[in-house]
């Protein structure tokens, strides 16, 4: 063998030697090249696996595999078990529909190619101004006004759908996806696991960093409100949420929509049928009257002016003690309509408002902290911290 290589050139060896590596580089670029191509990620779960050689993941395309760069896709797992191919460098994005859009907003303002619902006529007072001209494309649910042509022309990279897990999930975002050739997911989303969802989010929109901040957030508050509350145990506030022109329609217990209300306070609005609607479900004056409230909460715009001066309201406890409120309501009311991430500034109102005791917020600190957090608002002046509260706090 020493007599081989004595007769090899030194130029000749040089040359062998640098054949060698550039296999060996090429043969590691090929294998990163295939774990990245293989890899999944699932939204229940929020763990990343690699597919084995010759499963069905998505493999790079040809371009890509042809100048040995990494995937640009990768496989998700949403939460209804859909397999859907994902860009990994997302820059454009579309909610489905008002729910996503405040997740989304919070998360990924500059990233949003529009709308589903125009935001009120005094969000301007919080909200930068250039966020208020974004176009409107309408949602897949509720009104299901969706204008398919104005979004598909707006070119998101991805279409997320945040909230509750219906029935037809499965077959409405297939069908969204198909129609419109845009990858769609479904991401479930609820007061208790908001917090997860943030950090499924921060994978899929590349923003972990930022989506961290917001899950312990949520984490936190929810985290607080519920252990306080087990302190509390049965002796809970009865409350009453309140709602239309007449402030007859209720916000029952059990209802999707009653969520913060049934876990902050005994809702004495117990009804049969519970509407999943956010208009709540329409009842008489004289039941109201027999549930007897402690507390009774009214929906923005709704009866609070006009249920101190009514001969039947103002002879009920609540009203008659002064404990009545409106909940504030810009951009978004603070317990629903869309039950989203309002309902944790919600959660706070509600510990100070009914627990004074038992929590100890600051209520102006954190109604600052969270605007600031989920709507990008500058620091609250005293004259909008007080126009948010006015009929909030007494």
């Amino acid at each position: 063998m020493k007599k081989s290589l004595s007769g090899i050139s030194p130029t000749v060896l040089s040359l062998i030697l640098a054949a060698s590596l550039l296999a060996a580089c090429g043969s590691s670029s090929q294998d990163q090249g295939t774990s990245a191509a293989g890899a999944t990620v699932n939204a229940t779960t929020g763990a990343t696996s690699t597919a084995a050689s010759g499963s069905s993941s998505i493999q790079p395309s040809p371009s890509a595999a042809a100048s040995q760069s990494p995937a640009a896709t990768y496989i998700f797992t949403d939460s209804a078990g859909r397999q859907v191919e994902l860009p990994k460098n997302v820059k454009k994005i579309a909610p489905s529909g008002q729910l996503a859009q405040m997740v989304l907003f919070a998360l990924a303002p500059d990233k949003l190619v529009g709308l589903s619902n125009k935001w009120s006529q005094d969000s301007g007072t919080y909200l930068d101004s250039k966020y208020l001209s974004l176009p409107v494309f309408g949602q897949f649910y509720g009104s299901a006004n969706l204008n398919k042509e104005a979004l598909a022309a707006a070119a998101p990279e991805i279409i997320i759908d945040i909230g509750e897990k219906k029935s037809s999930i499965v077959d409405d975002m297939d069908s969204v996806q198909k129609q419109l050739g845009i990858p769609t997911i479904f991401i479930e989303a609820t007061l208790a696991t908001m917090s997860s969802s943030y950090e499924t989010l921060g994978q899929v929109l590349g923003m972990p960093q930022e989506a961290k901040v917001l899950s312990d957030y949520c984490k936190e508050i929810y985290t607080n409100t519920t252990e306080t509350m087990k302190t509390i145990g049965d002796k809970k506030v009865k409350v009453l949420y309140s709602l239309g022109d007449t402030g007859t329609n209720v916000i029952a217990k059990g209802s999707f929509h009653a969520e913060v209300l049934d876990l902050m306070g005994d809702n004495v609005a117990v009804i049969d049928n519970p509407s999943s609607k956010g208009t709540g479900n329409e009842v008489s004056l004289e039941q109201i009257v027999q549930w007897k409230p402690d507390v009774i909460l009214f929906a923005p715009q709704s009866f609070y002016s006009k249920a101190a001066a009514d001969g039947t309201w103002k002879q009920m406890k609540a009203i008659a003690e002064g404990k009545f409120y409106e909940v504030p309501a810009t951009p978004y009311n603070w317990l629903g309509s869309p039950p989203s991430i309002n309902r944790y500034i919600g959660m706070v109102w509600l510990s100070q408002l009914l627990y004074p005791d038992a929590f100890h917020y600051d209520m102006k600190q954190e109604v600052n902290r969270f605007y600031k957090l989920f709507y990008h608002s500058k620091d609250l002046t005293d004259e909008q911290y007080k126009s948010l509260t006015q009929y909030a706090v007494k």
